[in-house]
């Protein structure tokens, strides 16, 4: 957890590192959010662990923004999961099954909001949230309505557990979501991915996040949460079960890109990214693909992502950073 505030001269430091090493700007609202944990009391850190939630990649920067990554490492993988797209930026871990939450870059530079997953489950990427402190409310609602709807399941503990979590609430309402009364079921049917309006400028993508492009697609694809996910997500896997119809889609979106419109090679990257299942031949399709569409995006920033991603892929874990070592000073 947090144990001191951070001053200006640090924030500009870790703004410096991201922009410099990843290309990214960071948000206001990580830095608010960094803020809210060093303000919790005791209490308030043990409802937060209630939540399974703990800082992770970018955040390990906060405290010291000159941490390098081990010998031959890349640090743009530094919490970077198998799944991730180039989009994602970790910067919370959620609990079970790979849970993680990040910033998300869809047009390579700013971030649109939050984004999250279960890595080692079928799920698609979550991005109703818009601040890493909605997603700490949002997950705090979850947690009070399961409380709330089978107390006996969680033994004595429950009604300290909704004090701590009632206070967790307060917290956060001092920062952020202080406009949103509602709590347990009434927050999440309120505020859920379900309540999320149809982007016109986003296209469906298989990992369920969409994708910013304006061209066209060799599928006709709709608009981002305006397909159905199950035939959608049928229809993919078959196409990449398919060997040689797979081969014939990425030598199209290779051609589209080459003639001016990427959008194709960005969505089919960004499926193939998320299908790869660690077949290398898939990983490189994607790999390729991706990098051509974000380069012809001006995208540079998540065209050097994929490429470092691609380079690291078969990472055992995803903290890269070396706790015992700093960055080197670089010439001015």
């Amino acid at each position: 957890m947090v144990e001191r505030a951070m001053g200006p001269a640090e924030r500009a430091a870790v703004e410096e590192r991201v922009r410099r090493d990843w290309g990214l700007e960071l948000p206001d609202s990580i830095f608010r959010f960094w803020t809210f944990l060093g303000s919790l009391d005791p209490a308030g850190q043990s409802a937060f662990r209630d939540l399974d939630m703990s800082p992770m990649g970018v955040l390990d920067l906060f405290p010291d923004a000159s941490l390098a990554p081990r010998d031959g490492i890349d640090v743009r993988v530094h919490g970077r999961y198998y799944r991730d797209p180039p989009e994602f930026l970790t910067f919370l871990h959620g609990g079970s099954d790979g849970l993680h939450h990040g910033l998300w870059f869809d047009d390579g530079r700013t971030c649109r909001g939050v984004a999250s997953y279960y890595n080692n489950d079928g799920g698609e990427i979550d991005t109703c949230a818009r601040t890493p402190l909605e997603t700490v409310r949002a997950t705090l609602e979850h947690v009070w309505r399961d409380l709330d709807d089978d107390p006996d399941g969680y033994g004595d503990d429950v009604g300290a557990r909704l004090t701590r979590l009632g206070g967790l609430r307060d917290a956060v309402t001092t920062f952020e979501t202080g406009d949103r009364p509602e709590v347990g079921h009434a927050y999440s049917s309120t505020y859920g991915r379900a309540f999320e309006p149809v982007r016109p400028d986003r296209i469906t993508t298989l990992d369920g996040a969409g994708a910013l492009a304006s061209g066209e697609s060799a599928l006709g694809r709709p608009a981002h949460d305006a397909a159905d996910p199950y035939k959608f997500g049928t229809y993919m896997y078959a196409l990449f079960d398919d060997a040689e119809a797979l081969r014939e889609s990425v030598a199209q979106a290779r051609g589209r890109c080459a003639a001016g419109d990427p959008t194709e090679a960005l969505l089919l990257g960004r499926d193939l990214h998320w299908a790869s299942r660690g077949d290398r031949a898939v990983e490189d399709s994607a790999h390729e693909l991706l990098v051509s569409a974000y380069r012809a995006l001006d995208r540079p920033a998540l065209a050097g992502i994929t490429e470092a991603h691609h380079r690291h892929r078969s990472l055992a874990q995803v903290d890269v950073l070396d706790t015992r070592k700093a960055e080197s000073p670089r010439p001015a």
